[in-house]
C-alpha cells in the first residue's frame, strides 16, 4: 500500500520512519525509536507479539501502541487519499488509556451437567478426567445405569440458580438418588423438594429454557443443544479448560455516592436496572449494587447512567474522549473532511472490517473506525463531543443478531441525533446523523457506509480537553457543540426519559419547606444559609424524578431538554422569601409567606386559638422554639388541657334509652 507521509507527518508530528520490512531485515529501525526514550506507534499489528518481546528485552514495552492501518485505510480502493485517515488513526492509537482493574475467578472443577438424556451421562464420562462430575437428569428420561460409579447420577429439576464460575448455587426440586438394583434403566427412589447444589460450573444439556437471563455471557454457564453434537463439543472443550484462576475485567467502575436510585424509601433513577441484561444490577437502600462476577461488560448501564455512578473502565469516558479528540484533530491537521466516525468491537466488527479490506473495496477513505470493547458503552458525552470535534456522520457497527438488547444503545443514538440536527448538524435531507449498521456482511457494511448521509461538521471544531467525571466531561461537550453549531438554537426539547432537562415550578404554591433539597442526589436543588431560597442548576439535574416525588405541595415537574442557556449559567432562584423574625429575640426562623399562612388556617379555627387567651398563642406562633417554649410556661398554658370530647355513645346507652331506663 501507498503512505502519504506528508499527510501523515502533518496529523502526526513527531518523526515517521518507514520501512518495507519493520518486523523483519529492518527491526533494528524499531530498536532505534525505542533507544530514544519517546513512545512509539507501530502501524501494523500483524507482529505485534515480535515487537512486544523486543520491548520487554529493552523495558520499553509501556511506551510502545499499535495502530491497523492496512485493513482500514491502505487497503482500499480509495487508498490514495486515505493519508490524513491514517494519520488520524496513528494519532489516536498514541493515546494513552489506563488499564483496568480485575476481579479473581476461581474454579475447583466442581462440574454440574444437566440433562434428559443418554447425552448428559457421556458427557460426564468424558469429562471424568478433568472435573469433579455431577449429572443431573431431569425425570422421566430413560438412562441405562452405569457398570462402574464413577461419578453420581441424580434425578431433579433446577427451579432456580444463581451465581458465576465458581460460586454457582442451584435450587432443585424432585431431587432423588438411584437405586442400586436398577437393571436396565436407572431407577430413582422417593424425591423431595427444595434440595440446594453448589457447584463452580454448569453444562447445560436439558435442551429447556436456560437458567440464566443473557446466559450466554454468564460466565461458568455452558449451554447447547443435546441435538447438535457440534454445540455439545465446543460445550465439552471449554469446560474441560474451566478449572483453576482467572482474572476477569471490572467493567464498571460504581461511585454509589454518585447514584440517584433512592431517597428515603422513594425511588428515583432506574435506568440501569431496567437495561442490564444479565441481572449483575440490584438496589441497595438508597443507591443499587453492581456485582462484578455477575457483570458482562456490555456498559449499557454506564451508557445510561445520567450522573456518572457507574463508569465504564475499558477504557473510562475520559479517556475514550481524549483518543477521539486525537483522532479528529489529526485528520483535520492532514487534510481530512467530512469525516464518518464508525465505532465497532473487537470480536464482531474487526473481523467485517478486515474481511472488507483483504477481499472487497475497503473503507472508504473519510470513514475513521474506532474499536472499543463493545459498541453498547457509547454514552451521549461522546456523540456529543465528535460533533463539537468536527464529525459529520457517526454509526455504530453491531450483529445482525445482536447478542445484547439494543435499546439503550439506540435510546443514546436518538437521543445524540436529536441535538446534533437540531444544532444544524444534520444533512439537508433530514437524515440521520447518528445511527446504527446491523450486519454480519462485509459487502454490506462498505455498501451502507457509502450510502451514509453525512451532516454538516462544524467549521471552528472545539478544543476541549477531556477530565473527570463523566457528568462533567457531557457538561463541557454540550457547550462546545453548542458553540460550535452550524445552526445554534437556545433550546432542544427531549422525549420524556431523557438523562438531562429542567424542571416546572409552581412558585406560588411552593412553601420553601426544601424537601426536594434534601432528595435531590445531584445538588441541582439547593438552598442557602442566609435567606430561604429554592436555587436550581439545570447542568446538574439527571430527572431522576426524587424531587417531584418528595414535594409535598406537588408543585414539581420535569421538563425534559437541553437548555444551553441553564448550562451555562450558574444556579438560578426559583423561589425567594424574606424570613421571618422572631417577634421576641428577632431571630429568623422560617419564612413570612408560611408563619402568615399557619395564623390564617388557625386563628379561630382550632381550640388552641380561639376564645380567651387565643390571640396570645397565635402571638406565640410569631415567635421561635426557644420563646415559644417560654411563652408557654409564662401563661401557663397546658397543650393537653382541651375541652371535653363527648362522651362515646355505647351498645348499652342505646338499650338503656330504648328501655326507658
Amino acid at each position: 500500500m501507498s503512505l502519504d507521509a506528508a499527510a501523515i507527518g502533518k496529523g502526526c508530528g513527531g518523526r515517521l520512519v518507514t520501512a518495507d520490512q519493520l518486523c523483519g531485515r529492518e527491526l533494528d529501525r524499531f530498536r532505534e525509536a525505542l533507544a530514544a526514550g519517546g513512545p512509539v506507534t507501530v502501524s501494523c499489528t500483524l507482529q505485534a507479539p515480535l515487537f512486544d518481546e523486543v520491548a520487554e528485552e529493552m523495558a520499553a514495552e509501556d511506551r510502545v501502541a499499535y495502530a491497523k492501518i492496512r485493513e482500514t485505510a491502505g487497503w482500499s480502493t480509495e487508498a490514495a487519499s486515505a493519508g490524513p485517515k491514517m494519520a488520524a488513526l496513528l494519532a489516536a492509537a498514541s493515546e494513552p488509556v489506563p488499564v483496568a482493574g480485575t476481579v479473581p475467578l476461581e474454579s475447583r472443577g466442581v462440574a454440574l451437567i444437566y440433562g434428559r438424556d443418554e447425552a448428559a451421562v457421556e458427557a460426564g464420562r468424558r469429562l471424568a478426567a478433568h472435573l469433579d462430575v455431577t449429572v443431573l437428569l431431569t425425570p422421566g428420561g430413560e438412562v441405562a445405569p452405569l457398570h462402574r460409579n464413577t461419578f453420581p447420577v441424580l434425578q431433579g429439576r433446577v427451579r432456580g440458580a444463581k451465581g458465576h464460575l465458581g460460586a454457582f448455587e442451584l435450587r432443585i426440586d424432585d431431587y432423588a438418588l438411584p437405586a442400586p438394583s436398577s437393571r436396565n434403566r436407572l431407577v430413582f427412589g422417593p424425591a423431595r423438594d427444595g434440595a440446594v447444589s453448589t457447584c463452580d460450573l454448569v453444562l447445560d444439556l436439558s435442551g429447556n429454557p436456560p437458567l440464566f437471563p443473557a446466559h450466554d455471557l454468564r460466565s461458568g454457564y455452558l449451554r447447547a443443544d443435546p441435538r447438535d453434537p457440534a454445540a455439545v463439543e465446543r460445550a465439552l472443550a471449554e469446560a474441560s479448560h474451566l478449572v483453576g484462576a482467572f482474572d476477569k475485567p471490572r467493567f464498571i467502575d460504581f461511585h454509589g455516592a454518585l447514584c440517584a436510585h433512592s431517597r428515603s424509601r422513594i425511588t428515583g433513577c432506574t435506568r440501569c436496572l431496567e437495561v442490564c441484561p444479565t441481572g449483575a444490577i440490584a438496589p441497595a437502600g438508597d443507591s443499587v449494587a453492581i456485582d462484578p462476577f455477575v457483570c458482562a461488560g456490555c456498559g449499557s448501564c454506564a451508557a445510561v447512567c445520567p450522573t456518572g455512578a457507574a463508569a465504564y473502565a475499558l477504557p473510562p469516558a475520559d479517556a475514550l474522549m481524549r483518543r477521539l479528540r486525537s483522532l479528529m484533530r489529526a485528520y483535520r491537521a492532514a487534510g481530512g473532511a467530512r469525516a464518518l466516525v464508525l465505532f465497532h468491537d473487537g470480536e464482531h466488527g474487526e473481523p467485517l472490517i478486515d474481511a472488507l479490506g483483504r477481499s472487497g473495496e475497503g473503507l472508504p477513505a473519510h470513514v475513521l473506525p474506532v474499536q472499543v470493547n463493545e459498541v453498547t458503552q457509547i454514552g451521549p458525552e461522546a456523540i456529543v463531543a465528535l460533533f463539537a470535534y468536527g464529525a459529520a456522520a457517526i454509526r455504530m457497527l453491531v450483529r445482525a443478531r445482536p447478542k445484547h438488547d439494543l435499546t439503550p444503545l439506540h435510546g443514546t443514538i436518538g437521543l445524540g441525533d436529536a441535538v446534533a440536527r437540531a444544532l444544524g448538524y444534520g444533512p439537508e435531507t433530514g437524515a440521520a446523523v447518528v445511527a446504527t449498521i446491523e450486519t454480519d456482511d462485509p459487502d454490506v457494511l462498505g455498501e451502507a457506509l457509502r450510502a451514509a448521509a453525512l451532516g454538516r461538521p462544524t467549521s471552528a471544531p472545539a478544543g476541549l480537553v477531556p477530565d473527570g467525571p463523566k457528568r462533567d466531561v457531557l457538561r463541557h461537550a454540550l457547550r462546545e457543540m453548542h458553540i460550535a453549531a452550524p445552526d445554534p438554537v437556545a433550546r432542544v426539547p427531549l422525549p420524556a426519559g431523557a438523562p438531562f432537562g429542567g424542571l416546572d415550578f409552581r412558585s406560588q404554591d411552593c412553601t420553601l419547606c426544601l424537601a426536594c433539597v434534601g432528595a435531590c442526589p445531584t445538588q441541582a436543588l439547593s438552598d442557602s444559609t442566609e435567606k430561604p431560597l429554592l436555587a436550581f442548576n439545570e447542568s446538574l439535574c439527571v430527572q431522576c424524578g426524587l424531587c417531584a416525588a418528595t414535594c409535598p405541595e406537588d408543585v414539581i415537574s420535569l421538563r425534559p431538554q437541553v437548555d444551553f442557556g441553564a448550562w451555562a449559567a450558574p444556579r438560578r432562584i426559583m423561589k425567594e422569601e424574606e424570613p421571618f423574625c422572631c417577634t421576641q429575640c428577632a431571630k429568623p426562623f422560617g419564612t413570612r409567606a408560611t408563619i402568615e399562612r399557619v395564623i390564617e388556617r388557625l386563628r379561630g379555627q382550632h381550640w388552641m386559638f380561639s376564645g380567651a387567651g387565643g390571640e396570645d398563642r397565635i402571638r406565640s406562633l410569631m415567635m421561635c422554639e426557644d420563646c415559644r417554649v417560654e411563652a408557654a410556661l409564662n401563661q401557663g398554658f397546658d397543650p393537653h388541657a382541651m375541652p371535653e370530647r363527648t362522651k362515646p355513645r355505647t351498645s348499652e346507652d342505646y338499650i338503656r334509652e330504648r328501655s326507658g331506663g
